[in-house]
This record gives C-alpha cells, sequence and structure tokens, in this order.
C-alpha cells in the first residue's frame, strides 16, 4: 500500500526559478525511500511540499490517502517531521522543550520514553543553548517521534552527530521500520543511503536521474579489481595504471572476470599483490550520475 504518492510535482520560488521540475515517486507503507542530490538538487523544495509546508506550482501529491497542504489537519496528527534545523527557544529545558512540543500532540509518547530512545535521558534537564549540535539533532529526532508517527519525514538527521550516534540512530530508524513506520529520508552521507534505504532517487537540478533499489541503481556502474602485479608481467585483460605500480580492471561481471584472472594467476604462478575486488558504491555510481547529468 502506498503511503506517499508524487506525481509530475513542479516547486517554483518568486522571480520564476524553478527549483522542482516534475518530479514523480512513490513510498510504500513501511518502507525507508531515499532523496539524494548535490547541494541545490531540489531534495528539501521537494520534501516541503511533500510535508504540507508549501503549496506546488502544479502537480499533485497524496500522503496517507490526503493532500497535505489542502488537508493538513488530517495528515499532520499522523506525521513526524525532522527538519534540517529545530530552532528550539533556547533557555528551556530539553524535558521542557520537549513538553511543550508534546502540547501540540492529540496523544504523544511519554517525555521520558521519547528521550530515551534518543539517548537523551541523562541531558533532560541541561537547558538547549547548553546542548553540541549532535545532541540538538538527537532532540529534533525526539520530537519527531513523539506523536508516534505512521510517516517519518528525516531531512538530514545525522548531520553533526558522531560515528557512535549516527550507528545509534540507524538502529532506531531500522526498529522504526520494523515496526511499519514509512520514512521519507534526505542526506549527504550516502553510507547511511546505502546502509538503510529500500529504495532512492537521486535528483540533479530538480529532475529525478536515477531511481530503483540500491542494487539497481548501483549494479549499472562497473565493478573494480585492483592489484600490484609483478614487474614485467604481460597481464591477460586490459587495465588503468596509478602510477605507482597497482593496476585496476573494470568489469561488469565481476565474478566471472575475477575468476578468469585468478586461474591466470593461478596457471601462471603470478602473485597479485594487494588484491582488492569490489562492487560500485553507491557513491561512485552518485558522482557518475551527477557528470552524465551535468
Amino acid at each position: 500500500m502506498t503511503a506517499i504518492s508524487v506525481r509530475g510535482l513542479t516547486r517554483r520560488y518568486s522571480g520564476g526559478f524553478e527549483a522542482v521540475r516534475g518530479v514523480s515517486f512513490d513510498v510504500e507503507r513501511g518502507e525507508m525511500f531515499a532523496l539524494l542530490g548535490t547541494n541545490g538538487a531540489g531534495k528539501t523544495s521537494t520534501v516541503e511540499v511533500v510535508e504540507g509546508l508549501s503549496r506546488p506550482a502544479s502537480g499533485t501529491v497524496s500522503v496517507l490517502g490526503h493532500d497535505p497542504f489542502q488537508e493538513r489537519s488530517l495528515v499532520r496528527l499522523r506525521v513526524g517531521v525532522m527538519l534540517q534545523e529545530g530552532g528550539f527557544p533556547p533557555d528551556l529545558t530539553v524535558t521542557e522543550a520537549t513538553k511543550m512540543w508534546a502540547g501540540t500532540l492529540t496523544s504523544p509518547r511519554p517525555v521520558s520514553e521519547a528521550l530515551s530512545l534518543v539517548d537523551l535521558a541523562h541531558r533532560a534537564s541541561v537547558r538547549v543553548k547548553q546542548l553540541s549540535g549532535g545532541e540538538r539533532r538527537r532532540l529534533d529526532l525526539a520530537l519527531a517521534l513523539l506523536g508516534r508517527p505512521e510517516v517519518l519525514f528525516l531531512d538530514e538527521p545525522t548531520t553533526g552527530l558522531d560515528p557512535e550516534s549516527r550507528r545509534n540512530t540507524w538502529e532506531l530508524i531500522r526498529a522504526l521500520l520494523r515496526e511499519g513506520v514509512t520514512v521519507l529520508l534526505t542526506t549527504h552521507y550516502l553510507e547511511e543511503a546505502q546502509a538503510l534505504a529500500d529504495r532512492l532517487a537521486i535528483m540533479h537540478r530538480g529532475r529525478i536521474v536515477a531511481q530503483g533499489t540500491v542494487s539497481e541503481v548501483v549494479d549499472a556502474y562497473p565493478s573494480r579489481i585492483s592489484f600490484v602485479p609483478p614487474a614485467g608481467v604481460s597481464l591477460p585483460v586490459v587495465v588503468s595504471d596509478d602510477g605507482a605500480g597497482r593496476v585496476t580492471v573494470t568489469t561488469n561481471n565481476l565474478q566471472e572476470t575475477l575468476h578468469e584472472l585468478l586461474a591466470w594467476a593461478h596457471v601462471n604462478s603470478v602473485e597479485l599483490s594487494g588484491l582488492d575486488a569490489r562492487s560500485a558504491s553507491l557513491e561512485e555510481a552518485f558522482l557518475a550520475i551527477a557528470e552524465e547529468a551535468a
């Protein structure tokens, strides 16, 4: 069942600048969908319309069967939103800020539960202005989770977090997905999207230029085998040389090419020093797609 449906979405700003140009995608119930792109690609402009914060110039958006802008009162209580910046009153304590937000909700989680989910319970009595940047992001997430949302919008959720906090946030998101929460994520951390997303779309200059599962997007780009061969050996494959002795083979069939190379090395008693074989990463695919789109 579809939780979010976007069709032909266009968004314009004053002066006629078109930040989003005909974007379409669906997010299924219980799915993590990542929206990626370079700075200025239109990710946040798209998500703000889906969240109901802005009216589209053209196209349609549906969240849980409702127009999030025209029927905002029907959608708001069923979604959680984590913006890039929360903007809390600095002199409130963490507990006071959370209670204030809980007062806008019909059936919020207990404040202590929300803070525990994001590992902020020990900072409950600290004033917001005394929190680190990473702690403020965790407070943003706590408020987004207060209403037990069916759909969760996460805009750069782990910016400013240390590696341990980032991994803890990933585990929390995975737990929410297992409970059936639908998540729409924007992030600049491609490792994050690769680790969490069921499907993703890559935007460039207001358009979606690639879309599918992580494997579908990545598998369109070649794998690499790199190693340092002995001097003077004539290799059975075409390679590129980094100038320092290490060579790289690119292939669209990693298993077959690696098998052939290892069989040749075995027969000829050749040592392939520092052998490394890997599929293309999401980062490599993302950079290639952005370059192609440009």
